[in-house]
């Protein structure tokens, strides 16, 4: 069975000065990351600006990380698509990569019926070895995944998890009801990991865990053990958690990565960089956890 651990990073892609992928920034990113709490690291993602990324800006992200990080964690690729060929076809040549499993999103803006969503899924699943997460984000997609749909879909080979971003925990207690106990749940927002985790989770896909994994895998192993400490610690971040999210990820936390030093440019458009209001927010909240 497929163990990706606690904590996930759902890692920026870093840019250069003129909007190109800076492979050099990427290397040393992924080794720091990996460094400071991230068990794996899930490369082109929303966060890694996937939208706006080529297939082979994405392809040569899988190798440069995948050398990076070898042996030390593991490293998920974001091969869905709103096209289930496109997808299937992403997700073999990311398995002759030899990467360690992949992440596939609801498809988005066409919205299928559930029984569109299990035919989808079960098709890209049945085209690797590849272990796959789901990741139901309704909020982007603008279609749900049904709990009794996770549940038909947790018993198909290859499927081993799912990254939960509804923002309903009646969702996730639902999913977690239905699905075997190895069927791992990651919570998709930082701000409700440990809610998640006491209705049945085993971690996060994390954004901020880019300026704090430490202390998020801190708190993840806490929970189990020392739950007035996952407690604190969940409070003390809470603010940074709701700070990088205050308009559309991943401006917030490149902004962040940019005041700790870290050349990852600027996002690609139609994203826009951050505003003088939210910078000033932001640089708050880095200082008062002395991020800064």
């Amino acid at each position: 069975m497929a163990d990706f651990g606690r904590v996930l990073t759902a890692m920026v892609t870093p840019f250069t000065e003129d909007g190109e992928v800076n492979y050099t920034v990427v290397r040393e990113l992924a080794i720091h990351l990996v460094n400071h709490g991230t068990d794996t690291l899930v490369v082109c993602g929303t966060t890694g600006e996937s939208p706006t990324l080529t297939w082979d800006e994405e392809y040569k992200l899988f190798q440069v990380i995948r050398e990076a990080v070898s042996g030390n964690a593991k490293v998920m690729a974001g091969t869905g698509s709103n096209s289930t060929r496109e997808a299937i076809i992403a997700t073999e040549k990311a398995a002759k990569l030899e990467l360690d499993g992949t992440l596939q999103v609801v498809p988005y803006y066409n919205k299928p019926p559930q029984e569109g969503l299990y035919q989808h899924f079960k098709a890209i699943a049945q085209a690797s070895d590849l272990p796959m997460m789901l990741y139901n984000i309704p909020g982007r997609t603008g279609c749900n995944l049904e709990p009794e749909t996770v549940a038909r879909l947790a018993e198909v080979p290859g499927i081993v998890a799912i990254k939960e971003a509804s923002g309903n925990l009646d969702q996730v207690s639902q999913i977690r009801r239905l699905t075997p106990a190895t069927f791992d749940i990651y919570s998709g927002d930082d701000s409700l990991t440990l809610p998640m985790m006491a209705v049945g989770a085993k971690g996060v896909v994390s954004v901020a865990s880019h300026l704090v994994g430490d202390k998020i895998q801190q708190m993840v192993q806490a929970f189990n053990h020392q739950p007035k400490q996952a407690t604190q610690l969940h409070l003390e971040l809470l603010p940074l958690f709701k700070v990088l999210f205050i308009t559309t990820n991943p401006i917030m936390v490149k902004a962040a990565l940019h005041l700790q030093g870290w050349s990852v440019g600027n996002v690609r458009p139609p994203l826009s960089t951050i505003s003088g209001q939210h910078s000033e927010i932001l640089h708050s909240v880095l200082s008062e956890l002395s991020l800064i």
